[in-house]
């Protein structure tokens, strides 16, 4: 019985493996990622709502570093969109809902979320100085989107919860 438990598990590892390799688009690199992307824009898409309503967070007044952030956002889509459609990989982004948001806070950070969703917060711009400076900042937090790094980290955080519950069973 044990036997037929630990050769379930080899064949349940090879099977996730077959159907999670796939290739990151852009770089090439090859990634595990057994999330489908539906369900992580919309986990994201809920996070970053919530975050949004959190009395914490508080959306900028400043209307110049606003409209700084969402040209800024604007431009930085539309070029991943442009070059997405000239390889044909439109539809790697197409449940992306652009939005860029301006967050009230000494934070030196930005983030983006698959789905499109990019916060930066007023801390960061101090350093960024100007328009060039926060493009090379949100284009790095959108590449991650972008390269789908979200659903690789969730999915080698289930790999390994699943992994030791099988681990557990087997032994």
């Amino acid at each position: 019985m044990k036997q037929r438990i630990q050769r379930f598990f080899l064949f349940c590892v090879l099977l996730m493996f077959l159907v999670g390799c796939t290739t990151v688009p852009i770089t090439g690199r090859s990634q595990f990622n057994t999330v489908p992307d539906s369900l992580i824009n919309s986990m994201a898409l809920q996070e970053y709502n919530s975050f949004l309503k959190s009395p914490e967070n508080k959306l900028s007044t400043d209307a110049e570093k606003t409209a700084m952030v969402q040209r800024v956002g604007g431009r930085i889509a539309d070029a991943v969109e442009r070059y997405m459609n000239d390889h044909y990989l439109t539809d790697q982004i197409a449940d992306y809902k652009w939005e860029f948001n301006l967050i009230d806070s000494d934070q030196k950070n930005a983030w983006a979320m698959p789905g499109g969703k990019v916060i930066v917060y007023t801390g960061i711009l101090d350093t960024t100085q100007d328009e060039a400076g926060l493009a090379v900042v949100m284009g790095h937090e959108i590449a991650h989107a972008i390269a789908r790094h979200g659903a690789e980290r969730m999915t080698q955080g289930l790999t390994i919860t699943l992994g030791g519950i099988a681990l557990d069973k087997a032994l």
